[in-house]
């Protein structure tokens, strides 16, 4: 007996075919890394750790909960991969606005501008700092996000510091200016306007608050 296949196609004939056109196996990835990370920070900046469940972010991904795993691993380390994605883009932005070498006043007021402009979205959505806003809450129980959070503050200080150290070199501030100290302020002012943006207060009154920090660092302008 011949052995058929479809449409009447003889073994010898199909099995030709298949050599020459190889089965594909498995499905291919159809997911982008970098969206689907955007698109996970978006649902925790809004729900908070505790807040945001599995099956939200697979909703906001388009991945089912083996894909989500397969791809970042569990909840946790997907959050913490979220985390430093925000810290990467930050600190490419912060690093960004030294460029041309500007005066101290000059790239303090362009960070805390940026800031707001991230804070504060366009159709006036307070949603404040994404780290502030979700780790802080989550490293109280959480060790992993706690030295997250310690490892990026302590980051920001550092930028903060070699820029006004450098600052005070071309005689920009006193000479006995601290730059570890006044770093720790304008990193302390950062993290308020964080909280007040989030707290939906008006964003003339963050800017002044950030104007007084400049004010303070930098002398009266």
């Amino acid at each position: 007996m011949v052995q058929k296949t479809p449409k009447g196609r003889d073994k010898a004939e199909h099995m030709r075919e298949s050599a020459v056109e190889p089965r594909r196996r498995g499905r291919p990835r159809a997911y982008d890394p970098e969206m689907a990370l955007t698109a996970a920070a978006e649902v925790f900046w809004k729900k908070g750790y505790d807040g945001t469940s599995l099956d939200d972010l697979a909703a906001a991904t388009g991945m089912n909960r083996p894909s989500l795993y397969a791809a970042f691993g569990d909840k946790q380390t997907l959050y913490l991969k979220t985390l430093a994605r925000y810290r990467e883009e930050a600190r490419a932005a912060s690093t960004k606005l030294l460029e041309g070498d500007p005066p101290l006043r000059v790239f303090l007021e362009r960070f805390y501008k940026g800031a707001l402009n991230l804070y504060i979205t366009r159709d006036g959505n307070a949603r404040g700092c994404y780290t502030v806003g979700t780790a802080a809450t989550q490293a109280v129980a959480d060790p992993k996000v706690r030295a997250f959070l310690a490892e990026s503050i302590r980051g920001t200080d550092e930028l903060l510091t070699g820029v006004i150290a450098k600052a005070r070199g071309k005689g920009e501030l006193p000479r006995n200016a601290d730059p570890h100290a006044l770093a720790q302020l304008a990193c302390g002012t950062l993290h308020t306007l964080a909280v007040r943006a989030r707290a939906g207060i008006p964003r003339k009154e963050l800017e002044a608050l950030a104007a007084a920090t400049l004010n303070t660092i930098c002398g009266p302008g």
